[in-house]
C-alpha cells in the first residue's frame, strides 16, 4: 500500500510545481574563461540555499527587459528579460547603516577589476587598501559601475564575491554582492547604460 500512495504523492508534488507561475527553472552557468575557472576555484563556494539560487521565474517587477531591480529586503535581484520573464539572484545588500535605494545607470563594466576603497570607507576601516583583480579582491568576478541620474559615480557597485557564504544577508557597505558565477551570468546579459532600481 505504501509504494501506490508514495508514487501517488509524487505525482500530485510533480503536477503541483507544473502549474504556471509555480514552477523556477534553473538556468545553466555562463562560459567561463580559464582564468575564471583558476581564479573562481580559490573562492571556495559553500552549500547553495535554493532560497537564493539562480532562476528563470515569471517576472514580478513589471519593469521593462533589460532593467535590473533590486529586491533589498528580500535579498533578491532580478534582470528582467522579454516576454514577462526575468532571471533572479540572491544577493548580499547593504547593512542597515549603509544601505540606499533609488534608480541608477551602469555606467562600466570590467571583469576582475581592481578595488579602490572611496576615503569614507578607509576612514572607517583603515586597514583596507587598494587590491589589484583576483580571488582575493572584495569585487570578485565581475563589477558593473553604477552612476546617478547626473552621470556621477555613486561608488556602489554590483559586484561579486570572496565571500559566497554571506549570499542572503545585509552585510556589505552598501554595494549589492552575487557569487561569481552569478555575476558573470548577469555581466554577460546587461547592456550598456542598463536601468538599476533598488528597493
Amino acid at each position: 500500500m505504501r509504494r501506490p500512495r508514495l508514487a501517488l504523492a509524487t505525482a500530485l508534488t510533480g503536477a503541483v510545481l507544473a502549474l504556471p507561475g509555480c514552477m523556477y527553472r534553473a538556468t545553466p552557468d555562463p562560459e567561463l574563461s580559464a582564468l575564471d575557472k583558476e581564479w573562481m576555484a580559490m573562492v571556495p563556494e559553500p552549500e547553495v540555499n535554493r532560497l537564493f539560487a539562480r532562476y528563470l521565474i515569471d517576472d514580478p517587477t513589471g519593469e521593462a527587459p533589460g532593467t535590473i531591480v533590486v529586491e533589498t529586503k528580500e535579498r533578491q535581484l532580478y534582470y528582467v528579460l522579454p516576454d514577462r520573464k526575468a532571471i533572479r539572484y540572491g544577493v548580499t545588500v547593504g547593512d542597515e547603516a549603509y544601505g540606499w535605494s533609488g534608480a541608477a545607470r551602469v555606467f562600466r563594466k570590467a571583469a576582475w577589476p581592481d578595488w579602490h576603497p572611496p576615503a569614507e570607507m578607509v576612514k572607517r576601516w583603515p586597514h583596507v587598501h587598494p587590491m589589484k583583480g583576483g580571488p582575493a579582491n572584495p569585487l570578485g568576478a565581475r563589477a558593473l559601475y553604477l552612476a546617478d541620474a547626473s552621470g556621477k559615480d555613486t561608488l556602489y557597485r554590483i559586484h561579486g564575491t570572496n565571500e559566497p557564504e554571506r549570499i542572503g544577508q545585509a552585510a556589505s557597505s552598501g554595494c549589492i554582492r552575487m557569487r561569481n558565477i552569478d555575476v558573470v551570468d548577469l555581466y554577460n546579459r546587461v547592456g550598456a547604460d542598463a536601468k538599476v532600481i533598488v528597493r
